[in-house]
C-alpha cells in the first residue's frame, strides 16, 4: 500500500473535492468532516513516503498508469520534497481546522460546500506541484492550485473579487511564461521527463534557445512565487481573502513556488547551468536585495497588521533566493530550510491576525493596545512568531537564517549579508511596534470593544487556538531539532558539488 503513497497524495484529495462538493449539495455537515478525514490521510501518506526514503535513503519513483518515463508522468519523492510534504500536511489540516470558524463568520452558508471543495483543489496542486517528475504535469498542478486560489480570494467582501481578477491576470501571464520555456525545452529535447531532461540538456548549455527557454522559465516560476518586482498581486489578494483562506494560501503557495524554483534550477539543470554558463543565481540575488529592502520599508508604512505580513512575505522570499545565489551548501540548505520554516511561521501568524481581527475588532497596528489583557494567548503566539521571523534563538527562523549567513560569508557575497542583517533589523523593528502597542501601552481607549472581544474569544477559543498552539509547537521544534532535519533530510538534497 505504501508504494501508492505519492500518487494517493494528488489522487485523493482531487476525488474527493469534487466528492465534497456533490455531498454539500445535500446535506453541508458532513463537509468540514470529510475534509478533516481527507487531509489527516495526506498527512499520512506524506509521512508515510517521507519515512520510506529515509529508512531507504533512496527516491521514490511512482509511475503513474504503470507507463515508464519520459513517456509517462512520474511523480519522485526524494530527501528535498520528502520534508516538504510533510510540511504541506502539516500546515493544511491545522489550517483548516483553525478556519472551520472563521467560515462560518466570513463566508455564506451556500458558499461552505465550493469552499470545501476548492481548498482540496488547492491541496491537490500544492502535493502535484511538490511530488511530480514531469515539467508539463507540473504545469497542470500549478494551475489547479491557482484556479482554487482566484476562486477563493474571490470569495472576500469588498474588493476581494477584484484583486482575485488581477491575481488572475498575473497568474495567467505567469502560467504562460512557464508554458513557454516548457515549450522550449521539449522542442529541443522531445522529453518533458525532468530526469530525462538533466540528461538530455547537458550538450546543449550553449544552445541560445534553451537560454531563451530558461528564461521564460524564471519569469513563469517567479510571478506565481511573488519575487520582487513581480509581487504586486500579493498585497491585495492575500489581505482581502478571508482569514480561512489566507492560513492556506500565504504560508504554502508562494513557498512552494520556491521550491519548484531550486527543483528547476538544481534538478533539471545542473548546478553549473545557472550559477556560471548564464548566472541566474546572481541575478536573482540582486533581485532580492533589491525586494527585501523594498518590501521591508513597505512593511514599515502599513497601518494594517495583514496587509504588513504580506510585505513580509516578499521579504521571506528574498531570503530564499539570496540563499540560492550564495551558490554554496551552506547557502541552499538555508533556502530549503527557511521555505519549510516560512511554512509554520507566517501560518502561526496569518493565524494570530485572523483571531485578532474577529475577536479583538480590529487589525490596526495602533488600535492593539491592551490586545495582551483580552486575547492573552493570542498575543503570546503573536510574539512567537514574530520573534521567529526575526531570527531569535531557539526559533525556527535563527537557524535558517544562520545558514543563509554561512552562506553568504562563504560566497564572500558582503552585499548580500549586509542585506541579511538590515532585513531582520527592520523585521525586529516592525514586531517591536506591535509587542510594544499590544503590552506596554494603556489600553483605556478601548475597554469595551477588548472586554466584548475577550468574553467571546474564550466562548469560542477552542477551535482557533488548538490549531495555533500547535502551530507555534511546530515553529519551536523545528528549531530545536534543526540539526537533526539539515543532517537526516537537507543535506542529502544538496546537490553534489556544492
Amino acid at each position: 500500500m505504501m508504494i501508492h503513497f505519492p500518487a494517493l497524495l494528488v489522487v485523493v484529495p482531487l476525488v474527493f473535492s469534487f466528492l465534497i462538493f456533490a455531498f454539500g449539495l445535500f446535506d453541508r455537515r458532513v463537509c468540514f468532516p470529510l475534509l478533516l478525514a481527507v487531509l489527516a490521510a495526506c498527512l499520512l501518506f506524506a509521512a508515510g513516503t517521507f519515512w520510506t526514503v529515509l529508512a531507504t535513503g533512496q527516491p521514490i519513483h511512482y509511475h503513474m498508469g504503470a507507463w515508464n518515463p519520459p513517456w509517462g508522468i512520474e511523480y519522485v519523492v526524494d530527501h528535498l520534497n520528502g520534508f516538504l510534504l510533510v510540511a504541506i500536511a502539516i500546515v493544511s489540516l491545522l489550517a483548516a481546522i483553525y478556519a472551520k470558524t472563521m467560515i462560518e463568520r466570513e463566508i455564506p452558508l451556500a458558499k461552505h460546500a465550493p469552499f470545501y471543495a476548492l481548498y482540496l483543489l488547492q491541496v491537490t496542486g500544492l502535493f502535484g506541484m511538490t511530488v511530480t517528475g514531469d515539467m508539463f504535469n507540473l504545469y497542470v498542478l500549478l494551475e489547479i492550485a491557482s484556479f482554487s486560489a482566484y476562486a477563493i480570494i474571490g470569495m472576500g467582501e469588498g474588493a476581494a473579487a477584484f484583486a482575485a481578477f488581477r491575481y488572475m491576470i498575473f497568474g495567467t501571464l505567469g502560467a504562460c511564461a512557464y508554458l513557454l520555456g516548457v515549450g522550449y525545452l521539449y522542442l529541443i529535447t522531445g522529453s518533458l521527463n525532468m530526469a530525462d531532461l538533466r540528461q538530455l540538456l547537458v550538450p546543449l548549455y550553449q544552445s541560445q534557445a534553451l537560454f531563451v527557454g530558461f528564461a521564460f522559465l524564471l519569469v513563469g516560476i517567479g510571478v506565481k512565487m511573488a519575487i520582487f518586482p513581480v509581487h504586486v498581486w500579493l498585497p491585495d489578494s492575500y489581505t482581502l481573502a478571508p482569514s480561512s483562506v489566507s492560513v492556506l494560501l500565504a504560508p504554502l503557495f508562494t513557498k512552494v513556488g520556491a521550491y519548484v524554483l531550486i527543483r528547476v534550477l538544481f534538478t533539471v539543470f545542473e548546478p553549473s547551468f545557472s550559477t556560471i554558463i548564464l548566472p541566474a543565481t546572481q541575478v536573482l540575488g540582486w533581485v532580492a536585495v533589491l525586494g527585501i529592502v523594498f518590501s521591508s520599508i513597505m512593511a514599515l508604512a502599513q497601518t494594517d497588521l495583514k496587509r504588513m505580513l504580506c510585505y513580509l512575505i516578499v521579504t521571506e522570499i528574498g531570503y530564499i533566493m539570496i540563499g540560492v545565489a550564495s551558490g554554496n551548501r551552506s547557502g541552499l540548505t538555508g533556502s530549503i530550510f527557511h521555505i519549510a520554516n516560512d511554512m509554520f511561521m507566517m501560518a502561526l501568524l496569518f493565524m494570530t491576525v485572523g483571531a485578532i481581527q474577529a475577536h479583538f475588532g480590529t487589525r490596526k497596528i495602533a488600535e492593539l493596545t491592551g490586545l495582551h489583557r483580552k486575547m492573552p494567548v493570542t498575543a503570546a503566539l503573536l510574539v512567537i512568531g514574530g520573534l521567529s521571523v526575526i531570527g531569535v534563538p531557539p526559533l525556527c527562523g535563527f537557524f535558517s537564517k544562520w545558514y543563509l549567513m554561512l552562506g553568504v560569508i562563504q560566497a564572500k557575497q558582503w552585499t548580500f549579508m549586509g542585506t541579511l542583517l538590515l532585513g531582520s533589523l527592520l523585521n525586529a523593528i516592525l514586531f517591536f511596534r506591535i509587542f510594544e502597542k499590544s503590552y506596554f501601552e494603556p489600553h483605556h481607549d478601548a475597554p469595551h470593544r477588548g472586554r466584548e472581544a475577550g468574553t467571546r474569544l474564550e466562548r469560542a477559543a477552542i477551535g482557533e487556538i488548538v490549531p495555533m498552539v500547535l502551530m507555534a509547537a511546530f515553529v519551536i521544534l523545528l528549531g530545536l531539532f534543526s540539526g537533526y532535519i539539515v543532517r537526516y533530510s537537507i543535506s542529502y538534497a544538496i546537490p553534489k558539488g556544492m
